[in-house]
């Protein structure tokens, strides 16, 4: 099947979709609606790039009608010059079409909960976790995405032993996936006497955030616990019960195993925002866990390392003598690290964006 087929069966389903958006029954299933409400936009997006497609082949046609038909040698050379610009617009045109009728993640539009954990190294570790959580919210206001911090456990020295932050914005999910995993750094710290390059490590866990519809919580079962948030923020912070803890027994539906989940939210100094968050990340760590068999699935399909959701594998490298940064998924190495710790990461992404998808292209033969 050509590209201009796939195109033509998808118009077909982008009208029964648009069909079934106005249908009362599908209305009233929120969790339905959703979902194709999302497929609805994605499909609207793939068009809009296949009609710029279809546009230039009909015009090259024409332009080859005209050349090959027309005696009058001013037309003839017009067309000509038409032929050529069209042949060397097309293959771009083309590829981005393939990229689009390549299947979208339905987790790549949502928002994200990140963690940062220290690793291997102690204190020089929970200080490069603060490095990475520096970097990420200088990344973040370049790309214009909203952060908020609902837990943190800090270093001895300075950093974090442990960070928890929301991202919202465009894309997010789509962006940050790549992150997931162990970064590893290797300088002298300033606690060393001696001059010695340490290697420290920390990992991020990028978690797409659930909606409520698509994680079942029996919220009678939450435990709740109130208690004063330790901390900067005056005289309020510690005199007012505003941090909130709740434990929940979950069951995997894959294993059957029970286990406690286990969550605290001092984010706010409101105790009903508080709990309102921290029911948002027990969704997510639920739908996270739930998932995990359908990311490692994905995972072992894909001959690439680029997006494989294996938390413990160390995916990058931050060496400070040489200023260099290399992510080991596809051997990209460069020599920015003051800009890169700035904030100035678009240049992996982009590479691990462009090396997933050729990728994703050859498997899917288009």
């Amino acid at each position: 099947m050509d590209i201009l087929e796939k195109i033509e069966g998808l118009e077909g389903k982008f009208h029964e979709i648009n069909l079934l958006l106005t249908d009362p029954a599908v209305i009233a299933d929120q969790a339905r609606y959703v979902r194709l409400n999302r497929e609805y936009h994605d499909l609207e997006r793939v068009l809009n790039s296949a009609g710029k497609y279809k546009q230039a082949v009909m015009e090259l046609r024409s332009a080859k009608e005209v050349f090959f038909h027309e005696s009058d040698p001013e037309m003839k050379e017009m067309a000509r010059e038409e032929i050529d610009a069209l042949e060397a617009q097309l293959p771009a045109l083309e590829e981005d079409v393939k990229l689009q009728l390549l299947p979208q993640d339905p987790e790549d539009g949502k928002n994200v909960v990140m963690e940062i954990r220290s690793g291997t190294g102690g204190d020089e570790a929970a200080l490069f976790a603060g490095d990475l959580f520096r970097m990420y919210t200088k990344y973040f206001e370049m790309k214009g995405f909203k952060y908020s911090v609902s837990s943190f456990s800090e270093g001895a020295v300075g950093g974090y032993k442990e960070i928890i932050f929301n991202v919202t914005g465009q894309n997010v999910y789509g962006t940050l996936k790549y992150e997931s995993g162990v970064h590893r750094v290797q300088r002298v710290p300033a606690t060393e006497t001696q001059g010695r390059l340490h290697t420290s490590a920390a990992t991020v866990a990028v978690l797409p955030e659930a909606d409520e519809f698509e994680v079942h919580i029996n919220e009678g079962e939450i435990k709740w616990e109130t208690f004063r948030s330790g901390g900067a923020g005056g005289q309020n912070v510690n005199k007012v019960e505003s941090g909130v803890r709740l434990r929940y027994m979950w069951k995997n539906p894959n294993t059957g195993e029970v286990q406690e989940i286990l969550i605290e939210c001092t984010e706010t100094r409101d105790q009903p925002k508080n709990k309102e968050r921290a029911l948002s990340r027990l969704r997510t760590q639920i739908y996270d866990k739930e998932h995990q068999k359908y990311i490692d699935d994905i995972a072992s399909r894909r001959k690439t390392m680029v997006s494989t959701g294996d938390r413990s594998a160390k995916i990058r490298t931050y060496n400070y003598p040489q200023g260099r940064i290399t992510d080991h998924r596809i051997g990209y190495t460069v020599y920015n690290l003051a800009a890169f710790m700035d904030g100035d990461i678009q240049g992996v992404i982009d590479a691990l964006t462009v090396a997933e998808n050729a990728e994703r292209l050859k498997e899917a033969n288009l």
